[in-house]
């Protein structure tokens, strides 16, 4: 009783109004309205109704306001007023199977839930001392994840990679075929048609009916997009409360960044970092701390991102790649082949793998990973038909083992796996390597 007394507290709104001065490019500049920072906030207008948004600075006198919508029929003296100093998000069980936007409302055509939980919109992650250590495996469906790069129940891990390789794909075969409990999804910044291939293609009425799909578009305010990413999480974070084992899939955290980047220059921030303010750097590691394993359930979270002109030292990659437990690369190349998921194994990594994974799992997985990166660095003499059988046997049983790796790398997009399915496969592919390994030796 006592928490929701403080939670009505905390949003109940004042007698608190201002009036606009003008407009700064997207925000509108207030006088008289000493409202604190994240505080939702409404602007009056003679037509087209009022428009929410949020206080997210000041400069002078002046309080800056960000709309969540255009700013188009605001003039000079229209009335400002506060609506909450706090913001809290409805949630339940019922969300899940439905597309919700930034504001937490849903956006498809089923009747409007009925909600009786309240989370924080914002909040800080577990504390450091309170969060279990990884130890168990999670299943993403993907065979190539799952037996190379096994991430763990709580891990974060960010899916690298420039546009059209396969992302959003890569991301509906994880939601449909992991064994998460529940999959919270958002979608930051898409392009509007992409929403319904993504839940109809991709996702499917089996993804989405265990999913929470969280969409601000492209053309939605920066306020919007970013706000969707915080939703995503909240929403993650009370099905973790529940117990239960959440998957956050998060497309992109590159145009949360480019969202924020807009609000801070809008806000006067100075661009410190090839045209990115510092907040862009701090928001980066406040939202991802949010995620992981707490005493109750986890979060375990993918965040793509887009890799500006395939640059992997641009500086959101940068940043996000120190954050994280782990990334996956997605390649241009073997896309072009046909090869989907287009992972590239040898430059990915998961940082916990050889503290979740059984010995003789980690043991295959180098052997495998020992042929790959053999038959790289000699694939340029073996392409162009340079290289000679029996120079060298590790290189002869790369060659002889391609083929049957790259078989185990692909997966169809229909075509589900499991952990074990992949650890089955995998130990057999690292026993008939060693096995042509041995036999080249000793032909040799």
């Amino acid at each position: 009783m006592q928490t929701f007394l403080d939670q009505i507290a905390s949003i109940m709104p004042t007698a608190l109004t201002g009036s606009v001065v003008r407009t700064e490019g997207l925000m509108a500049a207030v006088a008289g309205f000493p409202a604190p920072i994240g505080a939702l906030v409404e602007i009056d207008r003679q037509a087209g109704g009022s428009i929410e948004g949020e206080v997210v600075g000041f400069r002078d006198d002046l309080t800056l306001i960000y709309p969540f919508s255009q700013v188009s029929g605001v003039r000079r003296g229209n009335r400002v007023r506060l609506c909450r100093t706090s913001r809290y998000l409805r949630v339940g069980p019922q969300l899940l199977g439905r597309v919700i936007d930034a504001q937490g409302r849903t956006t498809d055509a089923a009747p409007e839930p009925v909600l009786a939980d309240r989370v924080p919109f914002d909040r800080r992650g577990p504390a450091a001392i309170d969060r279990p250590p990884i130890d168990t495996p999670l299943s993403t469906g993907v065979r190539a994840i799952d037996g190379l790069l096994t991430c763990g129940r709580g891990q974060r891990l960010g899916i690298f990679a420039g546009s059209g390789v396969g992302k959003s794909v890569l991301l509906g075969m994880m939601a449909r075929y992991t064994s998460a409990d529940v999959n919270v999804i958002a979608l930051i910044g898409e392009r509007g048609r992409e929403v319904n291939e993504f839940l109809e293609r991709d996702l499917g009425p089996d993804g989405l009916a265990r999913s929470v799909v969280v969409v601000s578009t492209s053309d939605e305010p920066a306020l919007a997009r970013v706000q969707a990413a915080m939703t995503a999480t909240a929403v993650a974070e009370y099905f973790r409360d529940q117990g239960k084992d959440v998957l956050l899939l998060m497309d992109s955290l590159t145009r949360f960044a480019l969202a924020q980047r807009e609000i801070g220059l809008a806000a006067g921030e100075p661009p410190t970092t090839r045209g990115f303010p510092p907040s862009v750097f701090a928001m980066i590691p406040k939202l991802a701390e949010r995620t992981g394993r707490s005493r109750r359930g986890s979060i375990t979270a993918f965040y793509s991102v887009l890799v500006e002109g395939d640059d992997p030292n641009e500086p959101v990659c940068d940043a996000v790649r120190g954050v994280l437990d782990g990334h996956l690369w997605l390649s241009r190349k073997i896309a072009s082949r046909g090869h989907y998921p287009a992972i590239d194994v040898l430059p990915s990594i998961s940082r916990l793998m050889n503290a979740i994974a059984p010995r003789e799992h980690l043991q295959a997985a180098a052997a495998v990973r020992e042929l790959m990166s053999a038959y790289h660095d000699h694939e340029d003499l073996i392409s162009i038909g340079a290289y000679r059988r029996g120079s060298n046997p590790k290189v002869d049983a790369a060659v002889t083992m391609q083929d049957e790796i790259n078989r185990f790398l692909r997966q169809d997009v229909a075509e589900a796996a499991t952990i074990e399915s992949a650890r089955e496969a995998l130990a057999g592919l690292a026993w008939r390597a060693m096995t042509a390994a041995g036999t080249t030796a000793a032909g040799g």
